[in-house]
């Protein structure tokens, strides 16, 4: 081959190699995993707060266990919003039945989504103000240093009771029980509805609904540093109540901004608790789901199911189904 014949080969290939280097296709957008598709049937339960009978009775009363707490509910998703520690004794029962019902649901085709709530990012802050003596009791022997979770000489440690200690290596970002909840999303969506432990504002869609779900467990799995800063405050995700406690006009325009930016239809929160059970407001635009179901607050179990643009009450007193 000459001289200017291997030129012009190179050339070609060179040219073509870059042709094909434009046409690649981009990455595809990263899908958060928290967004699922419309179900037949979707069950939301609220703030569960350490009561493993009333948890067992609000799933019952759904048809989503047995009397075996096994997985019955076949295809529907159960969304539950957060909330599952503090004030009641049966918290460490309840993170692992809910864990173990997500792969029993799977298994079948159905979902459990299990939210973080407040109280879920106060334990991984170390902030055990509300922890019973049965909360502290459960998680005792992760203190034991033959687990290998913490150093002796970790300072956080130090700080609190040696009875406490073992709660804060389970729960604080990176310890055994904080990994579960870095699996666990602030926000979720099922199908045309938005489910959140306090609220989803219009700065929330800015920031980005996956953004907060990744950053959020990057904290909690101490993959980041420090808790996001749109995380605090009354305005926080987990914290926020313009939805939930005596919404006005202005705290429904929020949420109509917030359903026109995403597409969706609904909002279904927890964190405030409704002495009526559960209810909408906004229009039947936002439905509250907190019904203070622990013996903490002696609600009675109650949750709501979503089947298209319907929305029930489900109570053993419940009446006709209510609202769109």
């Amino acid at each position: 081959m000459t001289l200017r014949a291997l030129t012009l080969l190179l050339v070609t290939v060179t040219a073509g190699a870059a042709c094909a280097e434009r046409a690649a296709p981009a990455d595809p957008p990263r899908v958060d995993p928290w967004t699922l598709p419309a179900a037949e049937r979707v069950v939301a339960v609220g703030d569960l707060h350490g009561d493993l009978d009333a948890t067992r009775a609000v799933l019952r009363l759904a048809g989503l266990i047995d009397t075996a707490d096994a997985w019955i509910g076949g295809r529907a998703v159960l969304v539950q919003t957060g909330d599952q520690l503090d004030r009641g004794d049966g918290e460490r029962a309840i993170i692992d039945l809910l864990e173990r019902l997500k792969g029993e649901a799977q298994k079948v085709g159905g979902r459990v989504v299990v939210l973080n709530g407040n109280h879920e990012l106060m334990n991984v802050r170390g902030d055990l103000r509300y922890v019973t003596p049965g909360g502290f009791a459960d998680f005792k022997s992760f203190a034991d240093a033959k687990t290998g979770t913490r150093p002796d000489d970790d300072p956080r440690l130090a700080k609190v009771p040696p009875g406490m200690r073992g709660r804060l290596v389970a729960f604080l970002p990176g310890g055994p029980y904080a990994e579960i909840l870095a699996r666990r999303p602030v926000i979720a969506r099922v199908g045309d509805t938005l489910f959140a432990h306090g609220g989803v504002l219009p700065t929330h869609v800015e920031i980005g609904l996956a953004r907060i779900n990744r950053e959020v467990s990057d904290w909690i799995a101490a993959r980041a540093p420090e808790r996001p800063p749109y995380m605090k405050g009354e305005d926080s995700p987990v914290w926020s109540r313009h939805y939930s406690k005596d919404p006005d006009g202005a705290d429904c325009a929020l949420l109509d901004g917030v359903l026109a930016a995403t597409g969706a239809a609904r909002l279904v929160v927890g964190h405030t608790v409704q002495r009526e059970g559960p209810n909408a407001a906004c229009g039947g635009r936002v439905w509250r789901v907190d019904v203070g179901l622990s013996a903490h607050y002696g609600g009675r179990p109650a949750a709501i199911e979503i089947r298209g643009s319907a929305v029930e009450i489900l109570a053993a007193d419940a009446e006709a189904p209510a609202g769109p």
